[in-house]
């Protein structure tokens, strides 16, 4: 109620705005961007069963977060527990940003490393923001729609004697892994898209999407960066799948991002994320509680502040041998002083370097 109540108050300000006075608009935008964060985090935790008791209750509220956040809530959180299996695994999970290894970055060309470097920069948060929340989730069930009904009518083609049921189960793609998850793609592009048309009817078309792609873009570029100094900081556990361990990835591999209050509520305390990482079924209002219960367990867990997210974000470089995220200026340095030595290479392959204490 708090939350998709002031969600909906914000955007009646927003669209007055645009009848009366347009510095309405301008001051709902800033609210309008920290509850769609908000939004986003407590669907996350619907994905965990956490938010409720029931499950039904997760799933139905799940969904409606999805469609105000702009995402298929079912299909990300598949996604998600993928990330939570092997969180600190950089064999299987790269993050948001698909973190590249120095042998990788050592064999892109000058102007691919360029672009490698600008695209994991807070200036371009809102435009990852705009592709992650608004364009991806309509892409990919387009795509993957379209591709569907052209392979379904080709094998009809050829095998009239089948039925389409039968052919639609050979159709194979990375967009969804079952008919459950295109299902869940196809009903919230369904009541987003019929969202939008009503809200350009109520406010106008141009003042609509104005609002909609600043709020949303600006609300997921700062979800994108908050979820990825959790994991990618300066020396940060990062193991191969040989090496790596489940609770060093939570302890070592998860930051403690110590934000003020205020934030704490927007994000749902997920700046406690070495907690949620230990166990993601603990509700988001446990949290602090949790861990200030516990906190002579976490003495070496990665704290950070707001002013520490900007250098975090130029960890974007995952050192296989060592086993740790280092920065593009680490590997510049260690280049230099491992001279011949292999692409890379930063150190004793088989030593394994732990990572850093605050």
């Amino acid at each position: 109620m708090t939350t998709l109540g002031s969600l909906g108050g914000l955007w009646w300000l927003a669209a007055e705005g645009g009848v009366t006075s347009r510095w309405l608009t301008v001051i709902a935008v800033p609210g309008m961007c920290l509850f769609t964060l908000r939004v986003f985090a407590l669907m996350h935790e619907c994905g965990h069963s956490s938010l409720f008791r029931t499950s039904r209750l997760n799933r139905a509220f799940g969904f409606l977060l999805g469609v105000v956040a702009g995402m298929p809530q079912y299909v990300w959180s598949q996604h998600h527990h993928y990330h939570h299996t092997h969180n600190g695994n950089w064999d299987k999970y790269r993050g948001p940003y698909t973190t590249r290894s120095v042998d990788e970055y050592a064999a892109m060309t000058a102007g691919q490393k360029r672009l490698y470097r600008c695209k994991c920069s807070i200036l371009l948060a809102p435009v990852v923001g705009f592709v992650y929340l608004l364009f991806n989730p309509r892409y990919t069930w387009l795509k993957g729609s379209i591709a569907f009904v052209g392979h379904v009518a080709r094998k009809k083609l050829a095998r009239p004697d089948l039925s389409v049921k039968a052919h639609a189960a050979s159709f194979r793609t990375r967009y969804w892994q079952s008919p459950r998850e295109y299902w869940h793609m196809f009903w919230n592009n369904v009541v987003l898209l019929s969202a939008w048309a009503l809200f350009c009817w109520a406010c106008g078309t141009e003042l609509f999407f104005l609002i909609y792609v600043i709020s949303l873009s600006l609300a997921g570029g700062a979800g994108v960066v908050l979820f990825t100094v959790q994991h990618n900081f300066e020396h940060a556990y990062a193991s191969d799948g040989e090496h790596w361990e489940y609770d060093r990835g939570a302890i070592d591999g998860t930051s403690f991002l110590i934000l003020p209050a205020y934030l704490n509520w927007f994000t749902a305390n997920i700046g406690y994320h070495h907690i949620h990482h230990l166990f993601p079924g603990i509700p988001n209002y446990c949290l602090v509680e949790c861990h200030n219960k516990y906190q002579h367990l976490f003495a070496d867990v990665r704290r950070l502040r707001l002013s520490d997210i900007r250098q975090a974000l130029k960890c974007i470089l995952w050192d296989a041998r060592a086993r740790r995220i280092i920065t593009v200026a680490e590997y510049r340095r260690l280049q230099s002083q491992s001279g011949p030595c292999s692409r890379g290479c930063s150190g004793d392959p088989g030593t394994v370097h732990t990572a850093d204490t605050p």
